[in-house]
């Protein structure tokens, strides 16, 4: 039974996917808190799908994809920050238009090019091939990333719930605002290998969505994240070596249905607080 169990850990490829998995649970377990209370959860989507010509022209030029990943990341973050700050449009439409408008591009570019090398694990991930300079771009992106977070959360959760007090209280919010969008760069590019640009997202909403459920302060909100996620994505890449499933869809799934698990809890104990205040307010009356 043991050696069951364990199985999976005897081949390099299962071991090296547990190691992605540590490597990028804690930096877009941290992220997705922050995109979850600013509610930039349509950011990080848009920023995973603009990626895709980034990372398509790096290949054609033969530069490092994670450089055309970063850049075509940024380029989509910071144009949609330019038009809707000079325009009447809602940010959230501006972001589907220019995610749209680069993943267009990118499909286009990804379509007409003729090779040998196929890049579907940049739209679907393949963590099962997972090799050493992905582990060291990842462990790299994911320090700097985490190390980030930890000392600035306090300046960012200040800055996502009240901007105007941010900077009043002397911080730089052009920085913190940049450098949250320059990390969610850095964060979607370490998780190419592992889940690919399309189920990237997930990632970065579901875990701070899952803790938001579970937590009522931001601390403890942050460190339910990375343990949801670490978990999740744990139990995905071992169970799909059992049943034989792609391990990134696998991880979804299971970070999907601790959510619904997550949000009936939330349900029953908001209706059962209510029931007993009711019950509390009509024995007042009685009495």
């Amino acid at each position: 039974m043991i050696d069951t169990l364990l199985f999976p850990f005897q081949f390099p490829f299962m071991q090296n996917a547990f190691w992605i998995i540590l490597l990028v649970a804690p930096p877009t377990a941290l992220l997705s808190c922050f995109l979850v209370l600013k509610g930039w959860a349509l950011m990080g989507d848009a920023v995973s799908h603009a990626v895709l010509p980034g990372v398509v022209l790096a290949w054609i030029t033969g530069i490092p994809l994670i450089i055309g990943a970063f850049a075509a990341g940024m380029s989509c973050a910071l144009l949609t920050g330019y038009l809707s700050h000079n325009s009447r449009i809602k940010q959230d439409t501006v972001m589907g238009v220019v995610f749209s408008g680069m993943f267009g591009i990118g499909i286009i570019m990804y379509t007409s090019i003729s090779t040998n090398q196929h890049l579907d694990h940049i739209l679907f991930g393949n963590m099962l091939g997972v090799g050493p300079q992905d582990l060291w771009t990842a462990g790299v992106i994911s320090i700097f990333v985490t190390a980030f977070m930890v000392l600035k959360w306090k300046d960012l959760l200040l800055h996502a719930f009240d901007p105007a007090q941010a900077q009043a209280s002397g911080l730089r919010t052009d920085l913190l605002h940049y450098g949250l969008l320059a990390v969610l760069s850095l964060t979607i590019v370490a998780t190419l290998t592992a889940t690919g640009l399309i189920l990237a997202v997930a990632l970065l909403v579901t875990p701070g969505a899952i803790a938001f459920l579970l937590v009522r302060s931001f601390g403890p909100m942050l460190i339910m994240s990375v343990a949801v996620c670490t978990a999740s994505m744990f139990a995905g890449t071992y169970l799909s070596f059992f049943i034989d499933s792609a391990p990134a869809p696998t991880i979804v799934l299971i970070l999907t249905a601790v959510f619904i698990v997550a949000f009936v809890n939330r349900l029953y104990a908001t209706h059962k607080a209510s029931r007993i205040a009711g019950q509390a307010m009509n024995g007042a009356d009685n009495g």
